[in-house]
């Protein structure tokens, strides 16, 4: 395995940030315990609003300098996580940031989401073959909360997958591998009321940020029952979680155990992650959650 420790945990993700929202925690814990975790994001996010005022002539439609100024930020988060092996797909600025559903630059060319899947794809599978992971993170198919970039950072993901394991494709890309475990980005709705009361208890009438967000402002909330995996870590991860979500300044204000978007609604900061098994086979029996990823690979 050309040196590659045993563990090895592939995440891919639609733009800078999400990987920090999403799975800081998870990405901390793996890299502190020597696991290798490969981040791959697929765009630069260009097309995201700008929070800080003084950063705002970055935006696309001044200056379109915030894909670069977001490498840097991207690269600051994974400090702060641990991870050592961030990449962009097809290299950075390969795909651009379609901006939200049904905005003009979902059409236009070299846009994420009117990128072939299969063309994508081949990018990811190279990647998958190198590294040769035994479990995958992503979107599920919705994205999320449905942005183009999301769903196509699903479908990538899924579909590179599928390919990297068939011997017959593309074998100028490497060997064959197939990936044990693929798990979606979940977050079960019992917690989301929990932490919104919680931010509410917390709060009163002075809220960190000029307005709440509410339960539905979150990606990927389902019922507990779909829920499979439990990501729970000790508070120096939490707290990598809070610092890697810091270092992207241009699209999130953290306070506390709080944070916000550029819409400037409070919601909580997640200190455990929560995933949904799609494929492969579960490491803790039925009815139980696993603890750990990685359960029931085989070394």
């Amino acid at each position: 395995m050309n040196g590659l420790p045993a563990r090895r945990l592939l995440l891919v993700h639609a733009h800078p940030d999400d990987e920090s929202i999403n799975n800081g925690v998870t990405m901390a814990k793996y890299a502190a315990e020597g696991a290798h975790v490969t981040l791959v994001t697929c765009t630069l996010g260009e097309e995201g609003e700008v929070i800080p005022p003084e950063l705002a002539h970055l935006a696309a439609d001044r200056d379109d300098a915030l894909g670069a100024h977001r490498i840097g930020e991207l690269a600051a988060a994974m400090a702060e996580l641990g991870v050592t092996d961030h990449r962009f797909l097809g290299g950075p600025g390969r795909f651009r940031d379609s901006g939200m559903m049904g905005a003009e630059q979902n059409r236009r060319p070299g846009s994420f989401w009117s990128a072939g899947v299969d063309e994508a794809a081949a990018h990811l599978v190279e990647v998958i073959r190198e590294l040769r992971p035994q479990v995958l993170v992503t979107y599920d198919p919705d994205g999320g909360y449905g942005h183009p970039d999301h769903i196509q950072a699903h479908r990538v993901a899924m579909r590179a997958a599928e390919l990297a394991a068939e011997p017959a494709y593309r074998r100028d890309l490497g060997d064959a591998h197939a990936i044990e475990k693929t798990y979606w980005n979940r977050v079960p709705r019992s917690v989301v009321e929990e932490g919104f009361a919680r931010l509410r208890a917390a709060t009163g009438d002075k809220p960190p940020f000029p307005g709440l967000a509410s339960p539905e402002d979150v990606p990927g909330v389902v019922d507990d029952e779909l829920i499979t995996a439990e990501i729970a870590a000790d508070e120096s991860f939490v707290a990598a979680k809070a610092a890697a979500m810091r270092a992207h300044a241009t699209q999130i204000a953290v306070d506390g155990p709080f944070f916000a978007l550029s819409n400037d609604l409070a919601q909580p900061l997640f200190a455990r992650e929560y995933y949904q098994l799609v494929a492969g086979r579960a490491g803790a029996p039925a009815g139980e959650r696993e603890q750990d990823l990685f359960a029931g690979v085989q070394a």
